[in-house]
């Protein structure tokens, strides 16, 4: 009979377990539904905001004016900073650990001293591998506004032209669908007019057309003028599309998750009635025995 209780007050502990991961599968759903509308809706602005960027540089280069002093890459490479987009709670499985792992990649690829910008509290762990955190910031569930990075956008630009660093990265997950999300170190600063770029948001199995042809742009009142102004929107807009894409790619994983763990507590379950019916069969064969043998114990 101890037995049978025991069992018993086991499945309902995995059943009220199953009832919370099944209310966060849901929660997740809905943010991910709302965080990929949010993703697809900028995406192609965001992709044709960077091409026209590099093909108004490009032309101005074409040109022999000088360089802005965003898109002029450093002769020496002595500090870098990679602006690290997690999430501030767990329960999504290994998102945050998968993109952790990337950015300490990176580092140790290219052996150069880089300082962690933070966004998102699970980020913070890349101190126990005795990373620098020069700056936390907190993030929202879902961003519905580009204001709201303004001033992770103001950081990054005023300590790369103070010469803080000398390269910035930005690691996030891209979001290709709910249950592919792919981690990706971004360069963001100085933007390199030669290297192909991988588009943020980049559908799986697309491919980029590198071979486009420059339009002949007219700048005024001058091109350094008009890339002063377009080159740090062109920064902030594709921040911004990393937080959407890393927001929709959090939901999804934790959507995921949160399935998975609703399925294995339904296994579970399953299987303890399994147990608990053994179990208390065998309990009732156990008394019936005890019964016969008494009564065949009085006949004697």
């Amino acid at each position: 009979m101890a037995k049978t209780k025991e069992i018993s007050r086991r499945i309902k502990s995995v059943t009220s377990t199953k009832k919370i991961t099944k209310a966060m599968e849901m929660v997740a759903a809905a943010k991910m539904k709302k965080a990929i509308d949010a993703v697809l809706k900028t995406r192609t602005y965001a992709q044709l905001s960077w091409e026209t960027v590099l093909h108004l540089a490009k032309l101005a280069e074409s040109r022999s004016d000088s360089l802005h002093s965003l898109l002029t890459p450093r002769s020496q490479i002595k500090k870098v900073a990679i602006l690290l987009i997690t999430s501030n709670r767990g329960m999504c499985g290994g998102y945050n650990s998968a993109i952790i792992t990337k950015a300490r990649e990176s580092i140790k690829k290219h052996n150069i001293p880089t300082d962690f910008i933070i966004v998102g509290k699970k980020g913070a762990t890349v101190h126990n591998y005795k990373y620098e955190i020069a700056a936390e910031f907190e993030k929202s569930d879902i961003i519905t506004d580009a204001q709201e990075i303004y001033p992770v956008v103001t950081m990054v630009l005023n300590d790369y032209q103070n010469k803080k660093y000398d390269k910035v990265f930005v690691a996030y997950t891209d979001f290709v669908n709910p249950a592919k999300q792919i981690p990706r170190i971004k360069q963001l600063l100085p933007i390199e007019l030669d290297k192909v770029d991988e588009n943020l948001g980049k559908i799986d199995g697309q491919e980029q057309n590198n071979d486009k042809v420059i339009l002949d742009y007219t700048f005024e009142p001058s091109p350094v003028e008009v890339l002063n102004k377009i080159i740090p929107r062109l920064l902030e807009v594709q921040l911004y599309q990393a937080f959407l894409e890393a927001n929709a790619s959090e939901h999804s994983a934790r959507m995921t998750a949160m399935h998975q763990a609703t399925d294995a507590a339904t296994d579970m379950v399953t299987e303890l009635t399994l147990f608990y019916n053994k179990a208390r069969q065998a309990g009732i064969t156990a008394e019936i025995a005890e019964i016969s043998a008494g009564a065949n114990a009085l006949a004697e």
